[in-house]
């Protein structure tokens, strides 16, 4: 081979079974101490020639973490050496040998992979497609497939990772932040969004203080993002595990729904009772002339990194804004309007001819919505809430969710695997994007528990440069399986570390609650 720009050369080697994901199976030791892979062979029933539905899964999951965004990039973990020689090893370890012989006559021919071939994949995935609903689909119309069994319960094996965060740090109080988010895609069966490309648009409920996806439904992408809103939102209660006392809920216009907020401020949930809310409203023109009438604003401060307050060009009233729905009862509860402007400064001196200003009009069309007040013009949005702190702290908690869901969505879309979309039919990918929040799931409980304080706050790619992207050699020795890597101190003194606390809070003490 000639010699390049550098004076090396690239030879392959057949000897040692080399890994480049000597980190990876540190995820799947969190996914069997949190109980997730004994759910998922409990609750699922599928199987695909011989594997069981838990190796699979597993097979996604892996995908997801590994960085693979295809069903075609499994062959990639398949073709790691020394990852293969791990499964392998591993997937009997456990077994009692009538249950390890029966496992293994369900193949024809020795088993050599330790991964699901691309065409099973597919296969398996199509298992969750309810093909008898898509008849009961009608043209530009909102509709919601219904999932078969086994969708129902690959949604529901979520579950055991909430409850597992809730049993090793509870926490009493639950912030749920939903929102929907566009995942384009250029499958022939999508449909078109209201931005006028073809994407899905899944729906997720966020449980802010534990980090974890509590519930999150496939959607169509001509489906409304505030589309039977208050179902998700009682289905999202309904998985909130024993120690939560309180709910709050944020959410942005998609939300401003009458029955979804009397359901919230009537304290109709026969658990929870009344739940707060802050929800972005829609700025009608009463609103407006409502807004007309302020005689006195606020500044909006936020807060930096520091906890030090820092003003913003935007103010805040109180608004004397009642709509017709909320005045139906004098038992009606208390609702309460705040409103947000802007001020919209803009350049009336034309480049070059500063000498000879000329007034710029204001686009027709704009993102939002704008006022005239005093001769001047603003943006404006506005805020339904039953909460009575002061106006600026609600303003900054409720955009807390704007923040997160905008980085949940991301990770979610890029960081792993719900941004590709593996089939035409819509039950394969509602399984596929349900794998990604477990594996979504499984990353925040490893940051939450076991990670070293520097990768806590790291997105996917950090993750993967310093922990799971590490280089290895798989080896027998003495009996034992040695994964050998660096004898660099920060290396594998950062593995030992991550696995001593997944073994702790596999084992933890009785009574013991981890902090």
């Amino acid at each position: 081979m000639a010699q390049r720009f550098l004076s090396f050369q690239y030879e392959a080697s057949t000897q040692g079974n080399f890994t480049s994901f000597a980190g990876l199976p540190l995820f799947l030791e969190m996914a069997q101490a949190c109980g997730l892979m004994t759910m998922i062979q409990e609750q699922m029933k599928l199987k695909a020639q011989g594997w069981m539905d838990s190796q699979i899964i597993l097979s996604l999951l892996l995908l997801n973490i590994a960085g693979g965004d295809c069903v075609e990039d499994i062959n990639r973990l398949e073709s790691d050496e020394g990852l293969k020689t791990l499964l392998l090893e591993q997937e009997c370890k456990g077994m009692a040998r009538k249950l390890r012989r029966a496992y293994q006559k369900r193949f024809r021919k020795i088993k050599s992979r330790a991964l699901l071939s691309p065409s099973s994949i597919r296969r398996y995935l199509e298992e969750f497609h309810n093909e008898e609903e898509e008849g009961n689909r009608v043209i530009a119309t909102a509709f919601i497939p219904q999932a078969n069994e086994a969708l129902k319960a690959l949604s529901l094996i979520n579950q055991t990772m909430v409850n597992f965060a809730q049993k090793h740090q509870a926490c009493p109080i639950a912030t749920l932040d939903q929102d929907a988010t566009l995942a384009a895609t250029n499958k022939r069966t999508a449909l078109y969004c209201y931005k006028k490309f073809k994407a899905y648009q899944p729906f997720n409920t966020y449980w802010y203080e534990q980090r974890l996806l509590l519930h999150s439904e496939f959607r169509d992408g001509n489906v409304p993002a505030g589309f039977e809103q208050l179902r998700l939102l009682k289905e999202a209660l309904a998985r909130l595990p024993q120690g939560v006392e309180k709910v709050m809920v944020r959410s942005d216009s998609a939300g401003y729904q009458e029955e979804l907020l009397r359901y919230c401020a009537q304290g109709d949930n026969e658990r929870f009772g009344v739940i707060e809310f802050a929800i972005a409203a829609k700025v009608s023109q009463s609103f407006k002339e409502s807004v007309k009438e302020i005689k006195e604003w606020f500044p909006i401060y936020a807060q930096d990194e520091k906890g030090n307050k820092i003003k913003t060009d935007q103010e805040w009233a109180e608004v004397g804004f009642v709509p017709s729905w909320a005045g139906k009862s004098k038992k009606s509860p208390d609702y309460r309007y705040i409103a947000i402007r802007e001020r919209m400064w803009v350049d009336t001196t034309l480049p070059g001819l500063e000498e000879k200003p000329a007034q710029k009009e204001l686009p027709l069309e704009l993102p939002f919505q704008t006022l005239n007040m005093n001769q001047a013009d603003y943006k404006l949005f506005g805020i339904i809430t039953n909460r009575t702190i002061d106006g600026n702290e609600l303003i900054n908690w409720h955009r807390e969710r704007c923040g997160d869901s905008e980085k949940v969505h991301s990770i979610e879309k890029n960081d792993l695997a719900g941004g590709q979309f593996p089939s035409s039919k819509f039950g394969a990918n509602a399984a596929w994007w349900q794998v990604m929040v477990l594996a979504f799931n499984l990353k925040a409980l490893m940051q939450k528990f076991v990670l070293p304080k520097p990768l806590v706050n790291r997105r996917m790619k950090g993750l993967r440069f310093h922990l799971i992207n590490i280089a290895g050699c798989v080896v027998s020795h003495g009996r034992r399986l040695v994964v050998r890597v660096s004898s660099h101190k920060d290396v594998i003194g950062l593995l030992n570390w991550v696995r001593g606390k997944i073994t702790a809070l596999s084992h933890p003490p009785p009574g013991h609650v981890t902090a």
